[in-house]
């Protein structure tokens, strides 16, 4: 053993540092200890270390265990500890090695797994192992690389976990973020740091021994003034604990800031406050004797980015506060691209600091009062310093949640913050604290760009899943001129040979890509995810300098998984059935009686119930979402099923979900409904609503035409194949009036084919224009083919002709959205297509509620939608002077 410490203590000066020596000469135990340290030296990391043979064999994980088996965790072997290393908790020296706060963050004991001994196990290469700790528990493996680093001076490992009970298939490495605190003493590593708090509990030696002191210590703190005390006088209690007093009072250097969940909606329920949600940078604010520090949430120093914040601080008391530093556009509003404008030309003086926690004040540490508290002293903390402008103090409101977001994002606002009143101040992501988003925003990191003719066009990005650099789309908007000359000395710097993308779906190498490193992180405004993972309509909002590449990860909103039991009668997990009166919830709205038929089925023989209905609308929202929005929408109910009563809604009515908007439009007093927000589909479904017919205005401009949908409705004894036709004929005459259209299903027996208009900034077109332009294309193909097409709806002159419905173009008439399900037999949808499906032998009846998620993921239909926008008044008058010329 003595042999096996040599390294160790070569190491270590024991007269400037309290780790222990190994000279105590502990005893082996009877059942093998296991121990991680989380070790915050020069890089943040995790010591893994297991008792074999006298010693602690030990490795640093660098980015901590995961419980996920698909995460290799990088484990480096390091030299062999002594066993009383299994209770050290404290601080080593800066300057000695390993120099850092050291926290106990798990422990137990562990047993070998499999057939070899542990020494042949690790001699092989392949050491199996089960442990039985607090945190970490299960069998997990080191597997040695077969090159080592730094030429062979270290042997690396990877540590994977294995799939057991106690494994997850994603975000395994949350386990790190959720227990942020020592299993010893119940400290956070600032508090270890500081010297501050009650001694860890040692590890029960030789079973049940009595316990021993814990061997921890700090260079400054509690166990430093209690050493000094001693010295000089031989303390008293009393003077220990004006010792402990004065030690508590210390401001940490840095605190780690406590972080979000995400949610799709804010908490419901007594107890939470609510506050905006800044699109800034999260700076953490400390003063000491006139002296301003500013701090990222990875503790970096930007006070230098700051002066005048700064200056404004110094004449607060001593404090640290937590907030965000913003720029405001011309409405008040936080504006992250002029943040990022300031900083680039260092033009930061009129950038705003948003206080809204505060953690010390003089002496006294406020981490453990109330939230309500904590604001109110720094409410009145800031006012007595004078109420800079730049320092301002964040309010709260009371009132629902669901409100609130409302109101934030008709201020164009990124969202809201809701916390807990009553909780401490916890480091790291906790339950307490969840942020809800008005628009889906999102950090990634930039792996590459692509250019046009040598100009740059777009960012190619992705972000980290497990050990994978996963490819998550292009970013094609939001670079103006200078954010270009800003971005592309950036860009050049991190040139590279080789894509840093893995995984399926990574773009090809191409002579228009340029690879770069994965180092930098840019914050995105994009309309959501699509359902293969990648973003939709992505803007580019800035570069996140404040955040390391290697957390970027996609962030997924919370939303709790609702009750179910087998199916009695089959016992098939597969199969299942809610309970009597029991609630499912989906994207955060609660769906009642989940079970009750919508239809009676898919033509799967199954039943489309609510909740079924409602995951449908999840899976395919933030498609269909982008087609209705800004737009009154009316739905057609069918509360017991298709088979009961139907009705047609389109005012709001009493209890409407708060997830719905209310617009009023001119002549009618009564407001309209209209969905925004993907929840909003589930509070549809939440009413039995199963069509969704959208007017046909510009996005929040319902006097103005926004597109034209002609309408396809076969007469008796038509075949589909003639409907196709007909389809294609009015894409050609379209095209030929320089109009670009889209074709999709209705659900039913027709076609409906769409044209996106293009809004001129002037004088804008009246419903009257579009509905005499869309008139005039159907008279046209009837009077050319009178046989076949007709523009009356008389029933009685249909048979074997195809009615050219142009009455959906009028102000207030509307037409099925794409991807609504109709209320008809099979749980049928309104299929988006692209024109080369659309053909002889197109089936509408294979596109139901069940298929289309799926099919939805393979299809490109309709990408580009919003780039076959047109102007009409040109189209007009060529169909005009083409009729005068035929005339």
């Amino acid at each position: 053993m003595a042999d096996s410490l040599s390294t160790y203590r070569s190491k270590r000066d024991f007269k400037k540092t309290k780790e222990p020596s190994g000279e105590v000469g502990i005893k082996p135990s009877n059942r093998l200890r296991f121990v991680v340290q989380k070790h915050d030296a020069t890089r943040l990391h995790y010591d893994l270390r297991l008792e074999l043979d006298g010693v602690f064999k030990s490795w640093a994980v660098t980015r901590g265990p995961s419980l996920d088996p698909s995460d290799k965790r990088l484990a480096v072997e390091v030299e062999d500890h002594p066993l009383d290393y299994g209770d050290f908790e404290g601080t080593i020296p800066k300057g000695e090695y390993g120099g850092g706060t050291v926290m106990l963050w798990d422990r137990g004991y562990w047993e070998p797994e499999g057939t070899r001994s542990p020494e042949e196990a690790l001699k092989k290469g392949d050491f199996k192992f089960v442990l039985h700790g607090k945190r970490l528990q299960g069998s997990f493996v080191l597997v040695r690389m077969r090159h080592d680093r730094d030429g062979g001076k270290r042997t690396n490992w990877l540590l994977i976990k294995h799939h057991d009970e106690h494994s997850v298939e994603a975000d395994g490495a949350a386990i790190l973020e959720d227990n942020n605190t020592s299993v010893a003493s119940g400290r956070t590593m600032e508090a270890i740091a500081s010297g501050k708090g009650r001694k860890p509990t040692p590890f029960m030696l030789q079973g049940d021994a009595a316990e021993a002191d814990a061997v921890w210590d700090s260079s400054r703190g509690l166990a430093a003034d209690e050493r000094n005390a001693a010295a000089k006088t031989g303390t008293t209690k009393a003077k220990k604990r004006a010792a402990t007093k004065r030690a508590s009072s210390a401001m940490p250097d840095f605190i780690a800031p406590q972080l979000c969940e995400t949610l799709t909606r804010p908490p419901a329920g007594k107890g939470w406050i609510h506050e905006i949600k800044f699109d800034g940078y999260r700076i953490q604010m400390r003063v000491e004797n006139g002296d301003v520090t500013l701090k990222t949430r990875k503790g970096l120093d930007w006070t230098a980015k700051w002066p005048a914040i700064a200056a404004a601080a110094s004449s607060l008391p001593d404090c640290t506060i937590d907030g965000e530093i913003c720029a405001l556009d011309e409405n008040g509003a936080p504006d992250f691209a002029a943040l990022q404008a300031a900083l680039s030309e260092g033009t930061t003086d009129e950038l705003v600091y948003f206080a809204f926690d505060l953690l010390f004040v003089g002496g006294d540490d406020l981490r453990d009062h109330p939230l309500t508290d904590r604001k109110e002293r720094l409410a009145s903390c800031l006012s007595d310093a004078g109420d800079d402008p730049l320092l301002r103090f964040v309010e709260h409101f009371e009132t629902g949640g669901d409100a609130v977001l409302k109101s934030a994002c008709r201020l164009s606002l990124e969202g809201i913050v809701s916390k807990q009143a009553d909780a401490p101040y916890q480091s790291g992501r906790t339950e307490t604290w969840a942020k809800s988003k008005c628009r889906a925003g999102h950090e990634v990191v930039i792996g590459a760009y692509a250019t046009t003719n040598g100009k740059f066009r777009s960012l190619l990005v992705g972000v980290n899943r497990g050990n994978h650099f996963v490819y998550v789309g292009r970013v094609g908007t939001g670079y103006g001129a200078k954010v270009v000359e800003t971005l592309l000395p950036k860009l050049g710097a991190l040139e590279t040979a080789k894509s840093p993308f893995t995984g399926i779906g990574a773009p090809k190498k191409s002579s228009d890509i340029v690879w770069l490193k994965p180092e930098l992180v840019a914050e995105i405004e994009f309309a959501g995810w699509t359902a293969d993972g990648q973003v939709r309509q992505a803007s580019f909002k800035g570069l996140r300098e404040d955040k390391p590449a290697d957390e970027v990860e996609a962030e997924t909103p919370a939303s709790p998984v609702e009750q179910e039991v087998p199916d009695p009668e089959t016992d098939k997990p597969a199969q299942k059935q809610f309970r009597r009166g029991a609630k499912a919830e989906v994207m955060s709205v609660m769906i009642s009686s989940p079970d009750k038929p919508l239809w009676p089925d898919a033509g799967d023989g199954k039943p489309v119930t609510k909740v079924d209905l409602a995951r449908y609308h999840e899976a395919v929202g933030s498609w269909l979402i982008e087609h209705i929005k800004g737009r009154p929408c009316s739905i057609i109910r069918t509360p017991d099923g298709i088979g009961g009563e139907q009705f047609f809604q389109r005012h709001a009515m009493p209890g409407t979900s708060n997830l719905l908007e209310l617009v009023t439009v001119f002549g009618d007093k009564k407001p309209y409904l209209q969905i925004d927000r993907v929840e909003g589909l589930a509070a549809i479904a939440q009413i039995g609503g199963v069509e969704l017919h959208p007017w046909n205005c510009e996005p929040n401009q319902p006097e103005v035409p926004g597109r034209l949908v002609f309408d396809l409705d076969p007469g008796p004894g038509v075949e589909f194949s003639s409907v196709v036709e007909a389809a294609r004929e009015i894409r050609d005459r379209l095209e030929e009036l320089g109009l670009v259209s889209f074709c999709k299903t209705t659900g039913g027996k027709g076609l409906h084919v769409v044209t996106p208009l293009l809004v001129p900034k002037g004088k804008k077109l009246s419903w009257d224009e579009a509905k005499g332009f869309a008139h005039d294309v159907c008279q046209e193909m009837a009077r050319d083919n009178p046989d076949l097409y007709l523009i009356k709806m008389a029933k009685n002159q249909r048979e074997g002709r195809i009615f050219l419905d142009y009455l959906r173009n009028d102000r207030m008439a509307t037409a099925v959205a794409p991807l609504s399900p109709r209320a008809r037999p099979g749980a049928t949808v309104s299929m988006p297509l692209n024109w080369t499906q659309v053909k002889a032998d197109l089936d509408p009846k294979r596109f139901t509620v069940r298929t289309v998620p799926d099919l939805l993921k393979k299809s490109t239909a309709w990408q580009d939608y919003c780039d076959g926008q047109r102007p009409l008044e040109p189209a007009i008058k060529r169909l005009a002077k083409s009729r005068k010329v035929a005339a």
